[in-house]
Formats: C-alpha cells, structure tokens, sequence
C-alpha cells in the first residue's frame, strides 16, 4: 500500500525530525528499518510515541565491527538511508556516505541537521528555536510587547527539516532511478526554515514588510487577520484579506462604523483591532461559530488538542485516526489509487531484528 511500496529505507534511531521524516515515508508505504542500539528506549511511553510508528526495529550495537557490518548489509539492500547525527559522527563509526556509496551505488544517503553539514556553527548544538532564530522566522512571530515567541517546533524541526528532507530523498530516488547513481541529501534545518521565509523576503525586498514584529498583514498587525477572545474565554481566527471576504465580515458581525471602510490603511489597523476585539468578546465562540462558520469569511475556532480530533471537518475526513487506542494525525497527502494508512504501532527496541535480517537475506 501507499505510493512507496517496495522502498527500502534505512533509519538511525534518533529523536525529534529524524524520526518524523521516517514516519512520512512510512506512511506512503516505505518499509522503514528503524536501527536501535542495544537497551535504547522510546521517547514516550511505547504506545505514544507515534513519531515511531509503522516500521520495524533491529537491533545493533555500532561499537563493535560486527554491528558496523549489520548496518552495511542493511544498506547493500536498502535504498535510502535517513541519520540525524552531528557532522562526522557516521565517519567516524564507519558508515559515512563514501563507505555506504561504495556498497550501495544507488543509495540515498540523507542526512539530517540542524546548522548543516558544513560552516562555522556546523558542530555546535541547537534546538529548532536556535535554528528558526537565525533564519528571520523568530523575529516575525510575536507581537510588539511579547518579543519572539516560539512556533513549537514547527517551523525548524519539522517544517524546516523532516519535510526538507523527505522531499529531498524522493527526489534524489527518482533521479537514482533515471541514472542509476546515488547521493548525499544535505537537509539542514536553517535552510529549509529560510526557504520557507521566501514570500516575507520578497515581500521585505520590494519593501513591503516592516522588519518589526506585528507590523504587518500577516503577523498579527492587521485588523482583518488574526485571533480573538470570546465572552467564554474562548478563542477565534479571521483571516478576511480579499475585499469581498471583508464584506462578508463586517455583514456577519453587524459592523457599520465607516472607520472599517479603511481596510488597507494602515494607520488604521491599530484602532480598528480595539473595536473589533470589543465586538468578539460580545459572544460566545459557540455562538460566532454558528454566525460565521462555513462562510466565505475565513474563519475559523482556535481548537485546543483535545478539541481539534472531535470537529465535525475533521471527523468527516479522518483527518485523526484512533489507532491502537491511541488518537493520532492520520497519514496525509491522500491519493486517489495507492492509499496510504498507519502500517503499526510504535515497535519496541529491537523487536524485529530477526524478522527482518532474515527477510532481507543477512545472516549476522
């Protein structure tokens, strides 16, 4: 099942966007060996850690030949491989891309960090705040008064880097299958980040972003764009750019004050968010949502986790499965002929490392 049925991908254990590159390509049907070193453990508890989910385990220790040996074997017969480590770490356990290539001509050896494989901040640490930090995005999400607030992990880890790097492995099997020759994919948690800044670069190179948080039509700045408290201490979300949306806006919430006909004014923006935020808190976010929902407003609840599973959208498209009693984001994209779905739940360490060597024909 899935549109990467019968690929073959090799996985070093480790946590945060390496994994979740793992589980994308699981979920489209990659079989994904997830490599353990002896007594590792799962982040979360075994069933909870979904970022796990839908590969196989194997054993091996890589401080000895004999596991060094295992890890290649797998190689020989995988067709890509996925690690996480600081720069020179798969060197120097002798597995770098070189020692795997020569093994393997075909494989695509992708390598996930935060600062890349080379420059001046290449071998320090870092965590996706680090990383979204240097980029510009950091600077943008906040308001005036709150400084930076970090997006989760959203923009560096996941975003910047899982997404980066599955897409960059896709791409380098389709060329491997065109020329019959592998790669290095250098997946760096910076570039991705800054390469999803690219229409707030353009925007700031033709000068229309102001380098300032909560400024402008997208951060927060912007009346017609952006989230409100309800009487309920609820929230909502607008996002009411186009004119005809804006329209609709000012009917729905029964606004006739002419200071609303200066949507694009920006000198405006500040004041017209102080009569709009009186108006959300005059109802319930029950009651806005049966005024508003569904209609070309764009709008939508501010849901917390434990809400979002259970909307009526959400349900109706699965867009949450419950799988092994444990409620989770299905498998996406969707495809209309090789479906896609969660292959098992997260294994345990080095549950399947007999299964699988045999299966792949090692006898180590």
């Amino acid at each position: 099942m899935g549109p990467l049925a019968g690929i073959k991908i090799v996985e070093m254990a480790g946590v945060g966007p390496g994994p979740f590159c793992a589980m994308l390509l699981s979920d489209m049907g990659a079989d994904v060996i997830r490599l353990e070193r002896p007594g590792g453990n799962n982040l979360l508890g075994l069933k909870y850690d979904i970022l796990n989910r839908g590969r196989r385990s194997v054993e091996v220790d890589l401080k000895t030949f004999e596991g060094v040996e295992r890890v290649l074997k797998l190689v020989e017969k995988a067709d890509g491989l996925i690690e996480g480590f600081r720069p020179g770490v798969m060197e120097r356990l002798g597995l770098g891309p070189d020692i795997c290539l020569e093994r393997n001509k075909k494989l695509i050896f992708g390598r996930m960090t935060g600062w890349g494989q080379d420059g001046p901040l290449a071998g320090a640490a870092g965590h996706d705040i680090n990383y979204a930090a240097l980029t510009g995005a950091l600077h943008a999400i906040g308001t005036k008064d709150s400084g930076p607030i970090p997006p989760l992990n959203l923009v560096a880890d996941f975003g910047g880097g899982a997404m980066y790097l599955a897409f960059g492995i896709v791409c380098g099997l389709l060329e491997a299958k065109s020329t019959g020759k592998g790669q290095v994919i250098d997946a760096a948690m910076v570039d991705g980040a800054s390469h999803m800044m690219a229409m707030a670069y353009a925007m700031f190179g033709e000068g229309k972003w102001v380098d300032q948080r909560q400024s402008n039509m997208l951060d927060g700045a912007a009346h017609f764009y952006g989230c409100y408290e309800c009487e309920d201490g609820k929230w909502v979300s607008i996002g009411s750019i186009e004119p005809q949306f804006y329209a609709l806006l000012l009917e729905k919430a029964d606004i006739s004050d002419p200071e609303f006909d200066h949507q694009m004014d920006l000198k405006y923006w500040p004041h017209l968010k102080d009569k709009l935020t009186a108006i959300f808190k005059s109802k319930s976010r029950e009651e806005w949502c049966e005024i508003m929902e569904g209609t070309d407003i764009c709008f939508a609840p501010v849901l917390s986790l434990s809400e979002a599973p259970n909307h009526p959208h959400l349900k109706a498209r699965n867009t949450f499965v419950d799988f092994d009693g444990v409620i989770q984001p299905a498998p996406t994209p969707r495809f209309s002929r090789t479906k896609v779905a969660i292959k098992s739940s997260p294994p345990s360490p080095g549950q399947h490392t007999e299964e699988v060597l045999a299966e792949w024909g090692i006898d180590l």
